[in-house]
């Protein structure tokens, strides 16, 4: 699972009203390289969308994530995320 966050640059802010458009291109992107959309929300503070998903590798997010910062309408970072049972089983192999 991966959570990434975004935030419009100057180029994104200046077609505000094309973003929900932009969007769900890019979800139809993510879901062709073989990911899932777990939820795409617009937040306010520091970015301006959160996009909760998962990924069949490292590899997909990060060649996703370079596509879009290459547009140039919004910049990322991205988080690799585990669930509770996922970390719990993690630190269930600690000595």
């Amino acid at each position: 699972m991966y959570v990434g966050l975004f935030k419009l640059t100057e180029k994104g802010a200046s077609d505000i009203k094309g973003w929900p458009k932009r969007v769900e291109e890019a979800v139809r992107t993510w879901e062709a390289m073989g990911g899932k959309t777990i939820a795409v929300l617009a937040t306010m503070g520091r970015y301006d969308m959160i996009v909760v998903g998962e990924a069949p590798s490292d590899e997909v997010t990060a060649t996703f994530s370079a596509g879009i910062a290459a547009n140039g309408n919004m910049t990322t970072e991205s988080l690799r995320a585990f669930t509770m049972d996922e970390c719990g089983a993690m630190l269930a192999k600690l000595p």
